[in-house]
C-alpha cells in the first residue's frame, strides 16, 4: 500500500483534548477503510503565517498513514466537512521517516542550547565605548 503524510490545522480556539478528538477520528477513518496510522504527532500550537478564517494560531496535527488511496479520499472528504479542521495536506512519500520528524527534532535543538554564557570574545569593552573608559578609570 502507498505511504503518505497527513498534517492538518484544526481551530486556535479547542481545547488540545478536542485535537486529540479530531485525530483519533481520521484514525478510526483509515482504519475502516483498510489502512493504519503509524503515527500521530501533536506538534501544538503554532502561529500562522498568515491568518486563515480569522485564526491567527492553529493546532497542527500529522499523520503517517499507510493506506489505499481510497482511505485517503475518504479522509480528505471528511476534512473538509469538519469545521475545526482550517487546513489540511496529504503527500505520498516513499517512506516514513523513522523517529521524530523535523519539526519535532527542531524543538529538541532549541532546548539543547541553553544559556549562551559568557561568549569569552567580547574582549576589553573600553575600547568600544567611552562610558566603560570612564567607569574604569574612576574605579582606579
Amino acid at each position: 500500500m502507498p505511504l503518505y503524510e497527513h498534517v492538518f490545522l484544526a481551530r486556535q480556539d479547542l481545547a488540545q483534548a478536542q485535537v486529540d478528538a479530531i485525530a483519533e477520528n481520521a484514525t478510526t477513518i483509515i482504519k475502516d477503510n483498510g489502512g493504519s496510522v503509524a503515527k500521530t504527532e501533536t506538534w501544538g500550537l503554532r502561529g500562522l503565517a498568515y491568518r486563515i478564517a480569522k485564526n491567527r494560531k492553529a493546532h497542527y496535527v500529522m499523520l503517517d498513514i499507510d493506506a489505499p488511496p481510497a482511505a485517503i479520499a475518504e479522509l480528505e472528504r471528511q476534512s473538509n466537512i469538519n469545521e475545526d479542521i482550517i487546513r489540511f495536506l496529504t503527500l505520498r512519500v516513499d517512506a516514513h521517516e523513522k523517529g521524530p520528524s523535523a519539526m519535532m527534532r527542531r524543538g529538541d535543538k532549541e532546548r539543547e542550547r541553553g544559556s549562551r554564557g559568557d561568549r569569552g570574545d567580547r574582549g576589553d569593552r573600553s575600547e568600544f565605548r567611552p562610558e566603560y573608559r570612564a567607569r574604569e578609570e574612576e574605579a582606579q
